[in-house]
């Protein structure tokens, strides 16, 4: 009897997140999108999106700057200050300068002015998307680099911290007040344990676990 077929989940599509009290912007929005094969979910103000989303999905959100209740810059810092990274593309029909500068400055990917064209709001995914999709992959390799840095001993993070400062074996040994001899097997179990391919790759992922490993600037 054949063994049944194993079968892999298929990760969500991209989601696009829409937040206008606009109710035809966001139906127009919703449309193109869709018809793009991305999830969708639309809100008519901050507050309902912050009620409903599910902000750990893949995706980017399409912020109108005038909302009831709060503006869409003031949310954007609201969503930073709770450690919300999701990309923001906005959309206002009363823009300026200033107000667009603000907004980059914070971290947005696009400021677009209504009524624009479809291929704008569409490249302005498609950037957002990738911002996203590089920024979880980075949280990714912190995550895994962190792990394997938890299974040092106390002696092998010092001795790690040495290395990555360009000490040799011979002043780790006096710095820390152990022989040659013990540095280097602490040493050969930090590079084991790191999964480190040579001492530029070990110093990578110091870097990646915060600035305690880093080397000091000259």
């Amino acid at each position: 009897m054949p063994e049944p077929r194993k079968t892999t989940k298929e990760p969500p599509s991209p989601i696009v997140f829409i937040v206008d009290d606009d109710v035809s912007m966001r139906e127009a929005l919703t449309d193109l999108f869709r018809s793009m094969k991305f999830d969708v979910e639309a809100f008519d103000s901050a507050a309902a999106f912050l009620e409903k989303a599910n902000l750990d999905r893949h995706g980017c959100l399409l912020l109108d700057v005038r909302l009831p209740g709060t503006s869409g810059l003031d949310f954007q810092m609201q969503l930073e200050r709770v450690g919300n990274r999701m990309p923001i593309i906005f959309m206002t029909g009363f823009g300026d300068i200033p107000m667009s500068v603000r907004a980059m400055k914070a971290g947005a990917v696009d400021f677009l002015t209504k009524p624009f064209k479809e291929q704008d709001i569409l490249d302005a995914v498609a950037q957002a998307m990738e911002r996203d999709a590089s920024r979880r992959r980075e949280s990714a390799q912190n995550e895994a680099v962190s792990s394997l840095a938890e299974q040092l001993t106390p002696r092998e993070r010092e001795v790690m911290g040495a290395v990555v400062r360009g000490l040799m074996n011979k002043q780790i040994a006096y710095e820390l007040g152990i022989s040659e001899v013990t540095v280097k097997l602490h040493r050969g179990n930090v590079m084991r344990k790191m999964e480190a391919r040579s001492v530029a790759d070990l110093v990578r992922k110091a870097e990646l676990i915060g600035e305690k490993f880093r080397p000091p600037v000259s």
